[in-house]
């Protein structure tokens, strides 16, 4: 009960409060395999496999089937096409509830099956990409990943960095460094 009430009150407090995620632009994002679920189908999802075949939008929540993740679900999935459209690889990655990530993966309501999700026990992933849940009042991060999206170029260089645990701004903020960069891409 009072992790749940933390996390409510840090959801609270940082809600529309934008901040840079530690893996810093220009740095190299880490390659990773994970178990990953697309429209509740297994697989094991590569980091260095999709980074062959053009940028990848990988994007932190913190858990399955909470309110703020089931909405950022829904709006990656809505412009799930659009990140097709331009090239890239969609990937949700989460420590939280990964026993229901085959459901939320396929669910009308989150993911809807047009991109998948990987399961992160332990948060192990979202600690290389420096992207761990921190709690105020609490010294070491909990197992569990902040809101954060990363927007990575196919040689491995992350060129967005964005963190805030509102979610409904991430399409948005993902979308345009995409863009700004295969316009870059396009002129050279």
């Amino acid at each position: 009960m009072k992790r749940l009430f933390a996390l409510a009150t840090l959801a609270a407090v940082t809600a529309g409060t934008p901040a840079l995620a530690d893996l810093a632009v220009g740095s190299k994002a880490p390659d990773f395999k994970a178990q990953a679920f697309l429209a509740g189908k297994p697989f094991t999802f590569d980091m260095a496999a999709a980074r062959r075949n053009g940028p990848v939008v990988m994007y932190f929540f913190p858990s399955a089937y909470t309110g703020g993740c089931n909405l950022e679900a829904h709006l990656f999935s809505e412009a799930a096409d659009e990140f097709k459209a331009q090239g890239a690889t969609l990937i949700g990655v989460t420590a939280g509830k990964v026993e229901r990530l085959a459901e939320f993966s396929a669910d009308t309501k989150t993911c809807g099956g047009k991109f998948p999700v990987a399961a992160d026990p332990g948060a192990k992933i979202a600690k290389t990409y420096d992207a761990p849940l921190k709690m105020a009042g609490i010294k070491a991060p909990v197992d569990m990943s902040a809101r954060t999206s990363y927007v990575i170029a196919p040689d491995g260089t992350v060129l967005l960095a964005y963190d805030n645990m509102a979610a409904d701004d991430h399409v948005t903020q993902t979308m345009g460094a995409l863009k700004a960069w295969k316009a870059k891409q396009k002129k050279k």
